[in-house]
């Protein structure tokens, strides 16, 4: 269980990136191809859900980014997720900036809010964001709430460390991550559970 008790999704070839970044850090040229392969799938799911089609030319300028300064690294596998997430965003953004299309303003979060437990409604919508159609689903989400899912889910990131990623409060990712997969789950056709609690205090879902 991650913070505040949400459900974290493990990442069981963790333990294997991290052997290989560290290899990879001492110019082992194969060990950089293996952590490539663990890593690029989820990063290149993000990165769609953030610039559509484009995804692979800025995820291109990610990992000359992220090679030509992997000797920066401090940290381990999950570790190395977060930091190609985070190099990943920037180049995103900058993709955006020159298209000239303004980024959607996040609406404020409370960031005291928690995500509940895992419950099957949350489980369903996980479980659809493989399609395609479920990544442009996620595209129309706020963007906060965009992003929230994006590297909850398809990056494998945990609470802490998607905020760090997006310069955030945990709080605040849970809150978003939370709304997102719910709006999610309606569009997916998978929210008629009785059991998807609403957010705390209140809060719509």
């Amino acid at each position: 269980m991650g913070q505040g008790g949400e459900p974290r999704r493990p990442q069981p070839r963790d333990g294997e990136l991290g052997a290989a970044v560290a290899r990879a850090q001492d110019g082992d040229e194969t060990a950089f191809a293996v952590a490539y392969r663990i890593v690029q799938p989820g990063l290149l799911g993000y990165l769609r859900g953030l610039v559509g089609e484009d995804a692979e030319d800025v995820a291109s300028e990610a990992w000359l980014e992220i090679a030509r300064d992997l000797g920066r690294f401090r940290g381990d596998g999950a570790g190395f997720r977060g930091w190609t997430a985070t190099i990943a965003r920037h180049r995103a953004l900058d993709h955006l900036r020159r298209q000239r299309v303004r980024p959607r303003a996040a609406r404020l979060e409370q960031d005291v809010l928690e995500l509940p437990g895992r419950h099957s409604t949350l489980d369903q919508a996980l479980e659809s964001l493989s399609t395609a159609r479920a990544l442009e689903l996620v595209r129309a989400l706020p963007r906060d709430q965009a992003e929230a899912v994006l590297l909850r889910v398809v990056v494998g990131l945990d609470g802490p460390a998607a905020a760090r990623v997006l310069g955030k409060r945990p709080g605040a990712v849970r809150t978003a991550a939370y709304r997102g997969l719910r709006r999610l789950a309606r569009q997916l056709g998978t929210d008629g559970a009785p059991d998807a609690d609403p957010p705390p205090r209140g809060e719509p879902g």
